[in-house]
């Protein structure tokens, strides 16, 4: 499979693109365990366009990291446009069209999974964008707006025809959410369209990496991308990876390995932004973790992890969790 100039082995991995975790320290984890591409947070193009700091900070990648995506949203051609060439300079592998955040801050204002109420603005946007940058341009989206509206296998054609070099499609419609399981028939439905010749990325549900061969195996995609089931346990991309190419699950890893993991993480988010700030921003993926499931009477040392305000008080907290 190939993106661009950039080639793939079978079986592609990618880490989703998700709001306040898929910073530049865990991307750099994923890539580690054995991500195949990986993509920031996303990007309004307002804000890229009026020069806010904070937006602007999440178009720092690394090299170590690629190929990495850059995505963005908006609601408008000209500043998608313009924030698109402002991607550029940040020198992404690919640069990605988000039109599929449900989120209703994001959504109700037209843009994200919004532009599915309006597809001839999002074919335009995406025309657009393809003539104005050099570097590939790839969309993600959904189904369609709600179960009366899915409208992606005709859309999926038309943005082929924009001249994007892949699509990723979430097998769900924006009313649904992340309710529900993703309905994966529609995204196999695009990738055997004999029509369709760029490559198509599955995403939804996948948890495991039986659900993602089952997605290869059974919908033909070319790449499965992994969101929510990565918050937490970074880890999942090297089970995924091994059972792919061995057929067999890989043994787990003691309590300890994976907890210095965990510990990696907050010490990475420190380091990029303080003590403070680097603690709150770990604390999602300590509260959906997979590592302490299963722990009895686990509720209060939950509650006392996502309360420690210092390194040393969480570090505390964590080496003294036992079965």
């Amino acid at each position: 499979m190939k993106i661009g100039k950039i080639t793939f082995d079978k079986h592609p991995v990618f880490l989703a693109p998700m709001e306040d975790v898929t910073d530049i320290s865990f991307r750099l984890l994923c890539k580690q365990f054995g991500a195949d591409m990986v993509y920031t947070e996303f990007v309004s193009s307002d804000a890229l366009i009026r020069h806010v700091n904070k937006t602007k900070t999440k178009l720092e990648v690394s090299d170590e990291e690629r190929p990495v995506v850059i995505q963005i949203y908006g609601r408008d051609v000209d500043s998608m446009v313009e924030a698109a060439k402002i991607c550029e300079t940040a020198n992404p592998d690919v640069l990605d069209l988000n039109f599929g955040c449900p989120v209703k801050k994001v959504a109700n204002k037209g843009a994200g999974s919004g532009m599915l109420k309006n597809p001839e603005l999002l074919l335009e946007i995406t025309r657009e964008v393809v003539k104005a940058v050099k570097v590939p341009v790839t969309v993600k989206t959904r189904l369609g707006w709600d179960n009366d509206s899915k409208i992606i296998v005709d859309l999926a054609e038309k943005l082929q025809d924009c001249g994007i070099a892949a699509l990723t499609i979430h097998g769900r419609t924006r009313a649904q959410m992340y309710t529900g399981e993703a309905d994966w028939t529609l995204i196999g439905e695009v990738k055997n369209n004999p029509r369709m010749y760029i490559p198509i990325i599955g995403n939804g549900d996948i948890t495991g990496p039986e659900e993602c061969k089952a997605a290869f195996d059974r919908y033909g995609v070319d790449a499965v991308m992994i969101g929510r089931a990565s918050i937490g346990a970074p880890w999942i991309f090297r089970e995924v990876k091994h059972f792919l190419n061995t057929g067999e699950l890989l043994p787990k890893e003691s309590f300890q390995w994976y907890l210095d993991i965990l510990k990696t993480q907050v010490l990475q988010s420190v380091a990029r932004l303080d003590e403070r700030r680097g603690i709150i921003h770990s604390r999602r993926h300590i509260a959906v973790t997979p590592l302490f499931k299963g722990i009895p009477d686990f509720k209060p040392k939950k509650i006392a992890l996502l309360r420690a305000n210092t390194v040393e008080e969480l570090f505390n907290l964590m080496d003294n969790i036992s079965f």
